[in-house]
């Protein structure tokens, strides 16, 4: 079986599996429908949110704001992973703030942000931010400081200036790793809508699921929590994809092998 067929049949395999336990379980009473709706009475109940309730539109809120968080996280985390790699001062300074962060919970600096910000969709987004930021300054540092020293100083011998080795070189080979911590910060993005939906306010799944809460209407919260998984796994998905597509080749990643050949010839301006 080859890698592409591995990737797409093993997480079918559990998901089957997964269903069929559950489905079994229901079956057999063990647990009431009170508790755990079965597997079929879920997809019904999923199939009429989708196509005749306010599922799409809650979704779109939800997602909307996660783009524009992990959007608003892409921006202040590549550049500042990128000096907190090249820049020891930096480092020093900044490092032990970002490691702070994570002791803080999200769903204790949401009430905060309202206050900041006010309601509406901008906390959300900054909150999805907050949640996104981490993974990717990680990895954006790890990536940069793996860089082969041996292709980077053959592109300073060359003649290059900073900006093109870091647009012709660094860039190139640090995108696989920077791109990895993207991808599990958009995932990620998805929990900071629902916390800031939670607490803040204002329309999307977090609502959704506050809704279905108190009317103990546990097919709904079943449902809810469907599309939740739903939109993460079609994020990483399409993230993934992206990442192949710009990293990957049959014989070695493409932005290894352009990095390779153009730090063995002259740059371009």
């Amino acid at each position: 079986m080859n890698t592409t067929s591995a990737r797409i049949s093993a997480p079918i395999s559990v998901a089957v599996a997964v269903l069929a336990v559950w489905w079994a379980v229901t079956a057999a009473g063990l647990i009431s429908p009170q508790f755990l709706p079965a597997p079929g009475q879920l997809a019904e109940r999923f199939w009429l949110d989708v196509t005749q309730g306010p599922m799409l539109s809650h979704a779109w809120v939800t997602l909307s704001a996660a783009l524009l968080g992990s959007l608003l996280a892409i921006l202040v985390a590549v550049p500042l992973g990128y000096l907190i790699a090249r820049l020891p001062w930096v480092d020093v300074a900044i490092t032990p703030y970002v490691a702070a962060s994570q002791a803080v919970p999200a769903i204790a600096l949401a009430p905060l942000l309202v206050l900041w910000i006010g309601y509406g969709l901008a906390p959300t987004v900054v909150l999805c931010a907050i949640m996104s930021f981490f993974p990717m300054i990680v990895t954006t540092v790890l990536g940069v400081r793996q860089l082969p020293q041996d292709v980077i100083e053959a592109g300073r011998i060359d003649g290059a200036n900073w900006y093109q080795l870091l647009w012709w070189v660094e860039a190139p080979l640090a995108l696989p790793s920077v791109l990895a911590g993207i991808r599990a910060g958009v995932t990620l993005s998805i929990t900071g809508a629902v916390v800031g939906e939670f607490t803040m306010g204002g329309r999307g799944l977090g609502m959704l699921l506050t809704l279905n809460r108190d009317a103990n209407d546990i097919p709904g919260i079943f449902s809810t929590l469907l599309m939740l998984v739903v939109l993460a796994v079609a994020l990483y998905i399409l993230m993934r994809l992206f990442q192949n597509a710009v990293t990957w080749n049959d014989d070695e990643p493409k932005t290894k092998r352009r990095a390779r050949v153009l730090a063995d010839e002259p740059l371009p301006a």
